[in-house]
């Protein structure tokens, strides 16, 4: 089995925290930082695959930028300025790519920067390149990406989880210490669970999805991945905020994300109150999993928290409802994918007509799944049906937003597996897309409530070897809860 998780020693093994210490103090520069994770990229990626697009020069460039500044004196732009990160190949930057990870995207350059690009940019972030994910963001093993699948550092058989996977194995294999990724079900939690990281879905609104690839707009939010607790919340606040070109962003002051990561350090729980779902404490889920989750929890109680058993009985109806409203949204947001306007043309030779071409384009440009999820979508809204699939399925998501408020009476969070197994092995669910959706069961329900959720390391299972995570939730704008709860577990675990 060949492994390349994080190095032992050397600038790509410390935290974004420790290394942004360093570039401060001027004891090591961003351009030293940066090149390193560059030379680390190019030793591990030829196998791994996380990156579709890495941009040396840009990255470089970006660093000697902030070098300069440093060096005359200036005030470093953020706490996490000259540090290098990794961004999801589905935010568009102006000096890179962006693919989506599909053929009908390929080689497509954005005329503007996203928002959380632009953030990045004002922090003094050097961005290394773009990250691999499934096409879209659609899929749950980064398999469905047009340019190859992206391969679990922990073992190059399995997957890193999807959509994000790319994001996530960049990380675990030492090649960035930061990244963004994007949740619509799960896409950010999950693979953090596979490989040994931690990743954070923030509440729906706080972080803006100006200029994210739009797939299902009520569900999907970019957040920050990272090897520790305290370098998600360094991120976080970085790309939080409200946006005036994102009418979805909502107009409140940040959650202080990093003073909560800070206390929580501290591992003292007292007074906490967790919830267990009952739905997901399963006896048909992976044994090392449901082990390492029961361990969990007796951390969790001896760190001082009472652990209260709760019920949200709509849950079993989340996948579902999900995978009705976010095909329908895709559907919908993917119409512009067209071939008129921008990307891939196909059957452009004056003999078709507007609607050969597009059909052309479409056929030659989106996978399977991408495929199978508009086709879904589109019979779900059409005429006779709307009211049977799209409008129940808003009902259920009503239903399910209401268990958690139930839940949030009693219990300050809730916590469940992350994920019912560990990674799995490349291939072994292409041919189901059932089983494949079912891995998203724990994940699913925070993006219909528009709630937040982070994934953090929760050990190794006895019967596999890989990577546990441990999902805990919180009420929509309690993201501080978050890192509190899961700095105090990461602490507990060190």
């Amino acid at each position: 089995m060949t492994t390349y998780t994080l190095p032992e020693s050397g600038l790509t093994s410390l935290s974004a925290a420790e290394l942004a210490e360093k570039i401060h103090s001027r004891e090591v520069s961003s351009r030293e930082v940066t090149q390193a994770h560059l030379d680390r990229i190019a030793e591990t990626d030829g196998e791994i695959n996380a990156f579709l697009h890495v941009g040396a020069e840009a990255a470089l460039q970006a660093a000697d930028d902030v070098d300069k500044r440093l060096d005359a004196g200036e005030a470093p732009a953020s706490p996490l300025t000259g540090v290098p990160l990794a961004l999801k190949d589905v935010i568009v930057t102006t000096d890179a790519p962006t693919t989506g990870a599909s053929k009908i995207l390929e080689g497509w350059m954005s005329p503007y920067d996203a928002t959380v690009t632009r953030k990045l940019r004002e922090a003094g972030i050097p961005i290394l390149g773009k990250t691999n994910l499934d096409e879209l963001a659609m899929g749950s093993s980064t398999e469905n990406s047009a340019f190859g699948p992206t391969r679990n550092p922990y073992d190059l058989e399995r997957t890193p989880g999807g959509s994000g996977g790319g994001s996530a194995a960049a990380l675990a294999a030492g090649q960035a210490p930061l990244a963004i990724g994007t949740d619509t079900g799960g896409s950010i939690r999950q693979p953090a669970a596979l490989t040994n990281t931690v990743g954070v879905k923030p509440t729906y609104g706080t972080v803006s999805r100006y200029g994210l690839i739009a797939a299902a707009s009520s569900l999907e939010q970019a957040g920050p991945t990272a090897r520790t607790v305290l370098d998600a919340a360094l991120l976080h606040e970085v790309i939080a905020g409200h946006d005036l070109f994102d009418a979805t962003t909502v107009d409140r002051p940040i959650a202080g994300v990093v003073a909560a990561a800070r206390e929580g350090a501290s591992g003292d729980l007292r007074g906490l109150k967790v919830g267990v779902v009952k739905q997901f404490d399963r006896d048909g889920w992976q044994p090392g999993v449901m082990s390492s989750y029961h361990a969990s929890l007796d951390q969790l109680t001896g760190q001082g928290a009472e652990v209260i058993e709760v019920d949200c009985p709509h849950f079993d109806d989340a996948l579902a409802a999900y995978y009705l409203i976010m095909p329908c949204e895709v559907s919908s947001n993917l119409a512009r994918l067209d071939g008129m306007r921008y990307g891939l043309r196909v059957g452009d030779d004056g003999t078709h007509s507007a609607d050969e071409v597009m059909a052309l384009t479409r056929a030659a440009g989106f996978g399977d799944e991408v495929k199978r999820r508009i086709i879904l979508g589109t019979y779900a809204l059409s005429v006779g049906y709307f009211d049977a699939y799209y409008l129940q399925a808003q009902r259920v998501r009503t239903l399910i937003a209401q268990d958690f408020a139930r839940a949030f009476e009693k219990v300050d969070v809730l916590v469940t597996p992350t994920t019912p197994s560990t990674a799995f092995k490349l291939g072994e669910k292409v041919a189901d897309p059932v089983e494949m959706y079912n891995f998203d069961l724990c994940t699913l329900p925070l993006n219909l409530a528009g709630l937040c959720g982070m994934s953090v390391p929760a050990g190794f299972a006895e019967d596999s070897g890989m990577p546990v995570g441990l999902q805990i939730m919180a009420p929509a704008f309690a993201d501080d809860r978050l890192y509190r709860v899961g700095a105090a577990f990461e602490a507990g675990r060190s």
